[in-house]
């Protein structure tokens, strides 16, 4: 193995103060079920502010680090050598075959920094960095020492053993998930919805997840391709609980018996309803939509305020002041945008309206909505009792609990 072991940074949880042992060890176990999807053995190891991913087996790199890559907390991944302490004369020969090694086109500018946790080494933090930086320059001329911007870094840290790195591959940032508790996300087959779980989760909140089904107008493959992304968000926020709703009967009513402009107003109203009630049941504190100011008509600002009137619920909406391009930019980042954009209708776009209203009213919206007063609550417990629990996880997904609405 050409590194032992792996040094994990963080940034943000660092400034934590009295709670930060409780974000270190949600990281900690983020780290470790992230590492149960890779091949070899690996025990992970919280020290003196630092978190080791130490390599008892062999391993892949590329795997191991694609994982990593995708934890949220960890803000540097460090490829770390690791051996006894040794003396100064040993350490500065380890160190400048270290550069030979990780640089052997010798034409770089350089900089040495040392960390002496042990007190009891014979060098201190200065003397170190000084007598590497003379024998590197002296075994090769080519290297220039520059202490502003150089372009390798060798970090040295003399704890109860001596450990050399100097590359840092970039972690998500964030904070581990589930430190902020659960939210329920309203998943749909577009760009935006995932993003938001994405960007939501970055905040340290675990993901449950709904989808308003409609068939016949929705088709399987729009289920498949919404269980797709709940798993590619799942890369990064471990398992989520994908709730199954059919929507169909509550679409076709209101489509019978309230104005067509306002059609998504009214849905969007419902969807928001029944995914509060199932966020309830799950203990999830506030949901969450993929929804950006002026976006489509159901995303004026008006619009917005008559959807959340139907809340209790705070309401989070990570991708408020995102334009499409940023939104887009992040898809492909996390690796969802060309699922996203599969053909594959969503309840929301069959049901749309040529000319939707862009400024609705409220009591307006309240109005109409009382065409419905005769059927809708029980259509809403039916839709409910629909309920299918798919759990989806980047290697897997299974059934919790089946559907038992006849009409699917």
């Amino acid at each position: 193995m050409k590194y032992q072991s792996f040094l994990i940074k963080y940034a943000e949880i660092g400034i934590k103060g009295k709670n930060r042992n409780m974000f270190e060890d949600a990281l900690v176990r983020q780290i470790k079920s992230a590492l149960k999807f890779c091949e070899g053995r690996f025990s992970v190891v919280k020290t003196y502010g630092r978190i080791f991913v130490n390599c008892l087996t062999e391993y892949d790199y590329d795997e191991v680090v694609e994982r990593l890559s995708k934890v949220f907390g960890i803000w540097g991944i460090c490829p770390v050598r690791i051996s006894e302490v040794v003396p100064p004369e040993d350490l500065v020969r380890q160190a400048v075959d270290f550069i030979n090694e990780e640089y052997p086109d010798g034409v770089h500018t350089f900089k040495v920094h040392t960390r002496r946790l042990n007190k009891q080494y014979p060098m201190d933090s200065l003397q170190v960095n000084a007598e590497v930086g003379h024998a590197i320059l002296e075994a090769e001329p080519r290297m220039k020492v520059d202490v502003h911007d150089p372009e390798i870094m060798l970090n040295i840290e003399i704890r109860e053993k001596l450990s050399m790195y100097s590359h840092m591959i970039p972690g998500p940032g964030g904070l581990p998930c589930g430190v902020g508790g659960k939210t329920m996300l309203l998943l749909s087959g577009g760009i935006d919805s995932p993003v938001a779980g994405y960007m939501i989760a970055k905040r340290g909140v675990k993901l449950d997840a709904v989808y308003f089904n409609a068939p016949p107008y929705t088709s399987e493959r729009a289920l498949r391709k919404v269980k797709d992304l709940a798993k590619q968000v799942s890369e990064y926020t471990g398992p989520i609980y994908l709730h199954n709703i059919n929507f169909t009967e509550i679409q076709l009513y209101i489509y019978e018996k309230c104005p067509h402009d306002e059609l998504t107003i009214i849905m969007r109203r419902y969807m928001m309803r029944i995914a509060e009630l199932l966020a309830k049941r799950s203990e999830c504190l506030g949901l969450v939509t993929g929804e950006s100011i002026g976006q489509v008509a159901s995303q004026t600002l008006t619009a917005l305020g008559v959807t959340n009137e139907v809340c209790t619920l705070p309401v989070f909406r990570p991708l408020i002041g995102f334009d499409k391009e940023e939104i887009i930019a992040v898809s492909k980042k996390i690796g969802t945008y060309e699922t996203s954009i599969l053909p594959y209708e969503d309840c929301c776009t069959i049901f749309v309206a040529k000319h939707p209203v862009t400024k609705p009213k409220a009591e307006v919206i309240r109005d109409h909505e009382r065409n419905l007063e005769e059927k809708i609550d029980e259509m809403v417990e039916r839709a409910l009792q629909t309920d299918e629990i798919i759990i989806i996880g980047p290697r897997d997904e299974r059934i919790l609990k089946h559907r038992e609405d006849p009409l699917v």
